[in-house]
């Protein structure tokens, strides 16, 4: 793909775009070129290297095809997640994900062999999965532009075709026509600071949501990870080794990594300071721990700690949508979204169909991210082929919300600085997003429409201070969303929490659809059939 340039604009052609550099981009990348489609992908960091994958390890919800393990495997989450998930749904991404991990072994990832001398395939190092990953995409003859954050979606009347966006570390903007645009940017964790997320702030929703898409569980999106105060790396897995303790060495009643959070949070919110220490992990495992996840370790050892014998203070850090199930809904096998030629993939898709309203960090996650963008990069390849001679006179027009300049002053960034900080405060309190309430949901929303109409009314310019200020609109428009659904849906189910309403109700066994930018709307949707879209 020759690059043509004109007025300090890079301009390419491609049948597909992907959007992000992730696991669920980089399958959809590699998927699409193996199926004849030539393909760029746009990475708002270094594809390989950034996002919440590729700086550690993640287990992989990777099932052998035996139909006893398979159902104990659909049922380990089918409650936990409020009933939400779905069987088809669930096969498929065992099915995708199994082909993929073998795929993956025989492409060279170098899995490590358990006690009988096979691979073991539970689990993927982010760092070679997703070195590997960039190697296998650019074999394929995928052309990657890294640090390349999209700033709008272009469309016309036969749906989405390209996107415009700007080089960060050259400064010049770049446009790319495609047949069709593959949506894999990941979820949003609100700038939280939790390790590999903070790309990842819900760029993808704003995009789809410019464009016509709507959203599915964006209530079940107050996902908070177990972390020492003095780390970043959130690896909730490994508390469920832990005892957890008040200052004074008595035992935390109840806290626990997968169903005693809350009692963490409850402590915290009292100014109580917790403590754990992974004094449960047997003595023949913590070797292992330590080779699958070295970087949670890393902290510790700086501080001489030992977190198999020391107590250590914990908090939990938001991860919102990276670590929830809710997203940019998807209406058939291919992951299309409602809006033709717009697919999306990954955590910037719902994780419903497979888990319902919980999940965590890998396990389930890494096997839609691989799976859906394999299912995505097939429709994505499909529809550009299918648009024949159509493609090349295409009169595409910008869909977003943001009126863009060249330049701009100075003021640009602290403004974005302010409302990046007021989003957070609404957000990552615990009172407010954890347990939630009638009253804390609709202050919040009041709050954050003001923030939204302020944001929607600037003018911004192609460069980096423009792509903060997306931040900050993509930050908001996802929270208006999550607590829109969160005040519709009046019961407790799956890490949705409602103190005024404590219990599970089976009546409300439904999904809720969502979308809108100035005007928010909610809709239920029977579980196993398709929402009718507004």
């Amino acid at each position: 793909m020759a690059k043509v340039w004109e007025d300090n604009e890079l301009r390419l052609a491609a049948d597909v775009l992907v959007i992000g550099g992730g696991p669920a981009g980089t399958w959809a990348a590699l998927t699409a070129a193996t199926n004849g489609s030539k393909v760029i992908l746009v990475d708002k960091g270094y594809c390989g290297t950034s996002g919440a994958t590729a700086p550690s390890g993640t287990g992989v919800w990777y099932i052998k095809p035996d139909e006893k393990l398979r159902e104990e495997a659909r049922q380990s989450r089918y409650l936990l997640g409020g009933k939400l998930a779905e069987v088809p749904w669930m096969n498929r991404v065992l099915d995708r994900t199994y082909e993929n991990m073998n795929k993956l072994g025989s492409l060279g990832y170098p899995f490590p062999k358990d006690d009988i001398g096979d691979p073991y395939k539970r689990g993927l190092q982010g760092p070679e999965y997703m070195k590997l990953m960039r190697k296998l995409v650019q074999k394929a003859g995928v052309q990657i532009l890294d640090h390349s954050p999209v700033l709008e979606l272009l469309a016309d009347e036969h749906g989405v075709g390209g996107a415009t966006g700007v080089r960060t570390q050259s400064g010049q903007t770049w446009t790319v026509r495609a047949g069709a645009v593959v949506i894999a940017t990941g979820g949003c964790a609100f700038l939280s600071k939790a390790l590999g997320t903070n790309v990842l702030t819900g760029d993808g929703y704003l995009l789809a949501a410019e464009s016509g898409a709507d959203f599915s569980g964006m209530e079940f999106s107050n996902a908070y990870a177990i972390c020492p105060t003095f780390s970043s790396v959130t690896k909730t897995a490994y508390y469920r080794y832990a005892s957890f303790y008040h200052e004074d060495g008595s035992i935390v009643e109840g806290a626990g990594s997968q169903r005693g959070r809350s009692i963490i949070a409850r402590n915290l919110l009292q100014g109580r300071q917790v403590y754990a220490s992974l004094d449960q992990a047997p003595e023949d495992i913590r070797p292992l721990l330590r080779v699958n996840q070295t970087n949670f370790f890393l902290p510790f050892d700086r501080l001489g700690i030992d977190p198999f014998k020391d107590k250590f203070p914990v908090t939990l850090r938001l991860e919102g949508t990276v670590r929830g199930t809710g997203g940019i809904r998807i209406v058939d096998e291919q992951c299309s979204t409602i809006v033709p030629g717009l697919y999306a993939a990954g955590d910037a898709a719902t994780r419903e169909l497979i888990c319902g309203g919980f999940t965590g960090g890998g396990s389930h996650n890494a096997a839609w991210a691989m799976s859906s963008g394999s299912f995505a990069g097939e429709g994505a390849a499909k529809f550009a082929k299918d648009l024949g001679d159509k493609a090349a006179n295409r009169q595409l027009k910008s869909v977003s919300t943001t009126t863009f300049t060249k330049s701009g002053s100075g003021q640009i960034l602290s403004k974005t600085g302010e409302a990046i900080q007021a989003v957070q405060e609404e957000v990552m309190p615990y009172d407010r997003n954890l347990f939630r309430t009638q009253k804390g949901l609709e202050g919040s929303i009041n709050r954050l429409d003001g923030l939204w109409n302020d944001l929607r009314e600037r003018v911004t310019t192609q460069d980096l201070a423009g792509v903060r200020h997306r931040e900050a609109a993509a930050m908001t428009a996802t929270a208006r969303w999550m607590y829109n659904t969160a005040r519709e849906r009046t019961e407790t189910r799956g890490m949705h929490k409602r103190e005024d309403f404590p219990e599970l109700d089976a009546a409300q066994r439904y999904r809720l659809i969502s979308g809108g930018l100035d005007q928010v709307w909610t809709q239920k949707a029977e579980v196993n059939k398709e929402a009718v879209t507004p």
